[in-house]
């Protein structure tokens, strides 16, 4: 309660500061740090960050730190709790600041709902504590005896205190909460140091549950932001399990004093010293744990990226001139293939000329055709790179120059797509009548140009024999000798006084997927004169 009437209360401006988020790992860690500490769960900054990803408002990388800074920021719970919920009877003050809070959501007139909220759960949360130490104490053997099993100093103690903590936190939903019954469990006694140290590990875990619920449905990269979270934690704490008794002695160094006298304090510090440590060793490699999350988590069938990334990165010895063209033409496959997606799902609109195709497809298309332009951009920049800093034979370089040539006709075939799709939407918003014959010369026209696209995505980096290319020319003379016959029909009915606008709308869409064909036959063309 407290941290959802926290994020209502501040939420627009915490929204903005993960939404300015920079490529600065540093930033992103400071970031991820303030935001959990003012909401209180890392939970929630972490699903935020989710949505944020999921939204393409930020890339993998940058929410890596702030997913790490989020880790940190939710120890101040801990310190909260350990310096403040038993060293005086803050229960007492619990109560009128719960009521203070009830009667800020019960009157309208003062617009703090959101405040009262928070305050209600900042007193229900000490009120809770201070109950759950007056209840320790009854306690027994007898019925606390299923702790005192568990409650050892071995390796299977630790492993068991572990997983019983991220299992519980799952429930709970809430790292904090689930650390500040341990404190207080511990503070009444009936919790050694090492597994209530085991125990706060175990929290890390658990705490990555909220983050795969939310990217439950997401975009790829949204997943892999929850992958990371996941990676993240669960690597920090078996380096924690390796290294358990040298960072309890750490913990007793920076905490003076008998564990038994501030165990409490020994707890917190362990919590912050933990995150802080995992976050140390792990920042350094922020883009490779990025890229680690890219190959576990693959785009499922049909689905993009919100960002297309190609770089050339030199590894620092000879260059293998072969593998990075075997790269380049891997990339240009699969520009082929999402131009013949872009063009299936357009001639779903020339069978159902319906609002359904613009509901269905149109906005897919659309971004389709913006990530085919990211892709022109990169590849192009990639095979220019190639050209100036690789020791290529002439073979090589003449390749290279026909891919320059095909990515573009690629990007130029779905621009045409695109604006296609953006013809047959305007018929559909202005509910332009095509008469049932027209639409049905259309069908067959349409997947005559498909079936040419799809014979070059299928031979897109092969050397074009004659017997391709004779196929090629005669699936560009079916198309132009369709087109000539479509339009001719087109303009003939104009002459008969038909719908101006819907016949030249008409005509622009003949022109349009002639057009597909024309840049298929020029990527046909450069096929055929590879060495």
């Amino acid at each position: 309660m407290m941290s959802d009437g926290i994020q209502k209360s501040a939420g627009n401006s915490l929204h903005k500061t993960l939404g300015l988020m920079t490529s600065n790992r540093i930033f992103a860690v400071l970031t991820g740090v303030f935001v959990t500490m003012i909401i209180q769960s890392s939970g929630a900054t972490t699903v935020m960050v989710v949505s944020f990803v999921n939204a393409g408002l930020m890339t993998v990388t940058q929410s890596v730190g702030v997913i790490f800074g989020a880790n940190i920021g939710t120890t101040i719970t801990a310190w909260i709790v350990t310096l403040f919920g038993f060293s005086f009877k803050i229960s007492t003050i619990a109560v009128p600041i719960f009521g203070i809070g009830f009667f800020l959501t019960f009157v309208k007139r003062f617009h703090k709902e959101n405040v009262g909220e928070a305050l209600m759960g900042f007193g229900l949360l000490f009120l809770g504590l201070d109950l759950l130490s007056s209840a320790i104490p009854t306690l027994d053997a007898e019925n606390a005896g299923f702790l005192t099993i568990f409650n050892g100093t071995g390796f299977l103690s630790l492993i068991l205190g572990i997983l019983i903590a991220a299992f519980i936190t799952m429930l709970l939903h809430s790292s904090s909460a689930f650390t500040a019954i341990v404190i207080t469990m511990a503070y009444n006694g009936l919790l050694t140091w090492e597994f209530s140290a085991a125990l706060v590990l175990g929290t890390n875990i658990g705490s990555t549950v909220d983050a795969v619920i939310a990217s439950i449905g997401t975009k790829v990269n949204a997943r892999r932001a929850a992958l990371v979270h996941v990676l993240f934690n669960v690597s920090g704490t078996i380096l924690a399990i390796i290294l358990f008794k040298p960072l309890l002695t750490v913990i007793d160094w920076l905490v003076p004093g008998p564990v038994n006298e501030s165990i409490t304090t020994h707890i917190a510090m362990l919590h912050t010293v933990f995150n802080i440590s995992a976050t140390l060793i792990f920042l350094p490699f922020t883009k490779q744990i990025a890229s680690l999350a890219e190959r576990i988590i693959s785009p499922k069938e049909n689905e993009l990226p919100d960002q297309y990334h190609l770089e050339f990165i030199a590894s620092g010895v000879r260059e293998n001139s072969e593998a990075y063209i075997l790269r380049a033409e891997k990339e240009i496959a699969d520009m082929a293939h999402i131009a013949a997606r872009m063009f299936e799902r357009l001639s779903v609109g020339f069978e159902h000329r319906d609002e359904a195709f613009i509901e269905e497809n149109f906005e897919r298309i659309s971004k389709k055709e913006e990530y085919a332009d990211q892709m022109n951009e990169q590849i192009t920049n990639y095979l220019v790179a190639c050209s100036e800093r690789l020791t290529l034979n002439e073979q090589s370089k003449h390749s290279i120059n026909n891919m320059l040539l095909i990515v573009d006709e690629l990007e130029a075939l779905t621009d045409d797509c695109y604006k296609t799709a953006i013809l047959l939407k305007r018929s559909i918003d202005k509910k332009m009548e095509f008469s049932k014959e027209d639409m049905q010369q259309l069908v067959p026209y349409s997947n005559l140009a498909h079936s040419f696209l799809i014979f070059i995505k299928e031979n897109i980096n092969k050397k074009f024999t004659e017997e391709l290319m004779a196929e090629a020319m005669r699936y560009e003379a079916q198309i132009d000798a369709t087109r000539h016959d479509l339009k001719k029909v087109a303009k003939k009915r104009l002459e008969e006084g038909a719908n101006v606008k819907a016949e030249l709308l008409y005509i622009d869409i003949v022109r349009t997927i002639e057009k597909i064909g024309d840049h298929s036959f020029s990527i046909a063309k450069a096929l055929s004169q590879q060495k």
